[in-house]
């Protein structure tokens, strides 16, 4: 699903509420939003529509958002990414630190509100790549 006009940005996450609430809040902000359930999704959208952000979250089966990240970054170096995770830190790994390391443009630790996740938004968009 595909809604506004201005810069394109799929969201990736296998809990549908948060990409709804994500998509209605993008879309009011005026970009175009394509939704994905998890990253084998995310990387057909891509490949068929392409962007110019992709915000992901991490713990999604199929493809989980680090495998994600580096497979994007493999084929679009210096894409805006950022990184969402409940799940901070995962037996001792640090997720959202190693999404960072791999080229994560931001990361946010869910639960976040609305305000500062369109604040990152605006914030991967001023990030120079």
């Amino acid at each position: 699903m595909i809604a506004g006009a201005g810069p394109r940005v799929l969201i990736v996450d296998d809990d549908p509420g948060i990409r709804r609430t994500l998509h209605i809040l993008l879309s009011r902000e005026g970009y175009q939003v394509t939704q994905a359930r998890d990253g084998v999704e995310a990387l057909r959208l891509w490949r068929d529509h392409g962007g110019d952000l992709v915000i992901t979250d991490l713990h999604m089966p199929e493809k989980n958002g680090i495998e994600t990240i580096v497979e994007l970054l493999s084929h679009t170096p210096g894409m805006r990414i950022i990184a969402m995770s409940g799940g901070g830190q995962t037996k001792r790994l640090d997720l959202l630190s190693n999404a960072s390391m791999l080229g994560a443009v931001l990361t946010i630790e869910k639960p976040f509100t609305l305000t500062e996740m369109m604040d990152l938004v605006r914030q991967a968009f001023k990030h120079e790549q």
